[in-house]
């Protein structure tokens, strides 16, 4: 295959796994606002979404303040911040119209829609009117784009530098809300005393965080016990089973990436069948005993780096 045909086709899908991720969070992020808290305690938490996807600065180079509006701005509609929805929607559109006649018309056909129905959506005020229903929206069509690229695509190499792209994107975003949520939740512990309401506080920090990667009642099917930091960590990272967990993720980029070597890829697939091992043979009491947050630095590290080396191997020179 073409490396910019590939390029095309690996970014096309890491931007419409963006897109959801970004609109799983600000959903959480969201339905969290509207309880009962303290304006710096909202104010934090809106940081804290920025922080995961690493918008800080860009965000400060724009706003002189962290508020709910401006930050919802700033990642839903804001054509300026290549990260925000609508930027990571008409992304992927352009990346799949520059590979066209690679895409059956099916998936083709679902980009192209979904770009022009965000245009109508953001044009109508309906984000505005109900933030909630456009965040499913957003998530739905992603399902639809996944779905319809597994149905009606041949699993050729296209097919698998697609889904490379995806579970790429996803461990990153994975590794990133572990990472910022569990941080904060140590400062929270650290800085302040705790009081008679830590049970409740705890059961919608965590509840909050299982949403935002749908495994809430997966939680419930596992365990069949109380919300604990430990098991939620371990459900997110060392579950091979759980769909959006790191595991569960690196084991389809190592799969994809076999589907796809060539001569000079050998050492790539090494770097990721080893990422893949720690995970696979890690215990979730050594990484907390050790330091989450150190673990989960280096991993997000460990794939950037692979995903430099896939564009090295196999995607257009950047």
């Amino acid at each position: 295959m073409l490396s910019r045909t590939a390029d095309h086709l690996f970014w096309m899908s890491r931007y419409v796994e963006r897109a959801e991720n970004t609109a799983r969070l600000l959903s959480v992020a969201y339905d969290t606002s509207m309880l009962p808290q303290a304006p710096g305690q909202a104010r934090k938490a809106w940081q804290g979404v920025l922080s995961i996807s690493e918008l800080v600065p860009a965000y400060q180079a724009l706003h002189d303040e962290v508020t709910r509006d401006k930050v919802l701005h700033f990642l839903v509609r804001d054509e300026s911040n290549s990260a925000s929805i609508v930027s990571c929607l008409r992304s992927a559109r352009e990346n799949a119209r520059a590979v066209r006649g690679t895409l059956t018309t099916e998936v083709w056909e679902t980009h192209n829609q979904t770009w022009l129905e965000v245009g109508r959506q953001l044009d109508h005020g309906a984000f505005e009117r109900d933030p909630a229903q456009f965040f499913e929206w957003v998530k739905d069509r992603s399902h639809l784009s996944r779905g319809v690229t597994q149905g009606t695509m041949l699993q050729d190499e296209a097919y698998h530098f697609l889904r490379l792209g995806t579970f790429l994107e996803r461990a990153d975003n994975t590794a990133r809300l572990l990472d910022v949520k569990f941080h904060a939740l140590e400062r929270e512990y650290h800085g302040s005393a705790r009081g008679n309401g830590d049970v409740q506080f705890d059961f919608y920090h965590w509840s909050a965080l299982l949403r935002s990667v749908s495994a809430f009642e997966v939680y419930r099917k596992v365990y069949r016990d109380v919300i604990t930091p430990e098991r939620v960590a371990e459900l997110l990272m060392l579950r091979a089973d759980m769909p959006r967990s790191l595991l569960a993720s690196m084991q389809e980029v190592v799969a994809n990436l076999a589907l796809v070597a060539n001569e000079q890829s050998g050492e790539t697939q090494r770097k990721a069948g080893r990422l893949l091992a720690d995970l696979r043979y890690a215990r979730i009491d050594e990484i907390l005993a050790t330091g989450l947050h150190a673990y989960l630095t280096q991993f997000l590290e460990r794939v950037n780096a692979l995903g430099a080396d896939i564009s090295r191997d196999f995607l257009v020179p950047s």
